[in-house]
C-alpha cells in the first residue's frame, strides 16, 4: 500500500511539473522563458531547455541575450549528444559573432562535435570530413592557443581514419581479383591515390603492399602472352617497396614475388 501511495505522488510531482513546464513554454514572457532556459540548462534538463531557446533566439535576435542565447542553445545541443545540430549552432553563432565572447569555444567544440560524431571506418565519413574542416578553422584562427594543439592532435588522428578507410578499399578491390573487371588496376589506383593524400599515414608501407600484391596477382592471371610485361611491373614495384622499406615487415613476401617474377621473365618469351 506504502509503494502505491508513493508511485501516486511521483506520478503527480510528474504530471505538475510536465503541466509548469506547457505552461512556461507558451508564457508570452520572454524574459520569464530564457529564466527557466538557463536553470533548466544547468539541472542538465537539456531537452528542456533547447525547446525553449530554439524559439528564443529568433525573438533575441539582436538584442543583449542573442550571443549568450545562441551559445546557450549550442551547449545544450553538444551537452544533449545531439552533435550535428550542436555543429550547426556553433557554427552559427562563431558566424553570427565573429568576435564574440565565446567565439574560440565555438569553434573548437563545433569541430569537436563532429569528432565525436565521426563514424567506424567501415561508414560514410561525412562527419569526418566536416571535423576536419573546422579542426583546420580552429587551428588557423587560434594558433597559439592549449586548445590548438588538441585540435592537431585529433586531426591527425581523423586524417588516419580516412587513410585506413582507403586501405580497406584497396584491400576489398585486391580481394575481388578479377571479378567482373580488373580489380586490380582499381586497387593500385586506390593505394597510389591513398599515399598522394596521406603521406605521412602510419599505412603507407602496407599502401605499397597492397599494390605489389596486385601486380604480382594481375600478372600470374594473365594471358601467358601478357606476363612478361606485367611481371616486369611486379619487379618496379618490389625495388619501389624496397627503396620506401627497406626494413619493410613484408620484404620476405616482396622478395618471394621479385625472385618469381624475374624467374617468370626469363624463361617467358618475349613478343
Amino acid at each position: 500500500m506504502r509503494i502505491k501511495i508513493v508511485y501516486i505522488l511521483l506520478l503527480a510531482l510528474a504530471f505538475a511539473s510536465c503541466s509548469e513546464y506547457n505552461r512556461i513554454l507558451k508564457n508570452p514572457d520572454l524574459e520569464l522563458r530564457y529564466t527557466y532556459a538557463k536553470r533548466f540548462f544547468e539541472e542538465g534538463r537539456y531537452n528542456r531547455s533547447i525547446a525553449l531557446l530554439e524559439d528564443l533566439v529568433r525573438f533575441f535576435a539582436g538584442t543583449v541575450h542573442a550571443e549568450e542565447s545562441l551559445f546557450l542553445l549550442a551547449q545544450s545541443y553538444y551537452n544533449s549528444r545531439d552533435f550535428v545540430s550542436a555543429t550547426r549552432v556553433f557554427t552559427q553563432y562563431y558566424t553570427t559573432f565573429p568576435s564574440g565572447q565565446f567565439v574560440e569555444s565555438a569553434m573548437f567544440y563545433s569541430a569537436y562535435g563532429m569528432y565525436l560524431a565521426s563514424p567506424d571506418p567501415r561508414l560514410d565519413q561525412t562527419n569526418t570530413y566536416l571535423a576536419i574542416t573546422e579542426f583546420q578553422r580552429f587551428i588557423d584562427r587560434f594558433p597559439q592557443t592549449e586548445r590548438a594543439q588538441q585540435a592537431i592532435s585529433y586531426l591527425f588522428e581523423l586524417q588516419e581514419k580516412l587513410a585506413y578507410k582507403e586501405l580497406r578499399s584497396a584491400r576489398l578491390y585486391l580481394n575481388l581479383g578479377n571479378f567482373m573487371g580488373n580489380n586490380y588496376e582499381s586497387a593500385v589506383i586506390t593505394a597510389r591515390e591513398a599515399m598522394r593524400s596521406y603521406p605521412f599515414s602510419i599505412h603507407m608501407e602496407d599502401y605499397q603492399m597492397v599494390i605489389l600484391r596486385a601486380r604480382y596477382q594481375f600478372a600470374t592471371n594473365s594471358a601467358l602472352h601478357m606476363q612478361p610485361e606485367r611481371f616486369r611491373m611486379v619487379v618496379d614495384e618490389y625495388y619501389n617497396y624496397r627503396n620506401m622499406f627497406p626494413e619493410g615487415q613484408f620484404m620476405s613476401e616482396a622478395e618471394r614475388y621479385y625472385r618469381e617474377a624475374t624467374a617468370r621473365i626469363a624463361e617467358l618469351p618475349t613478343t
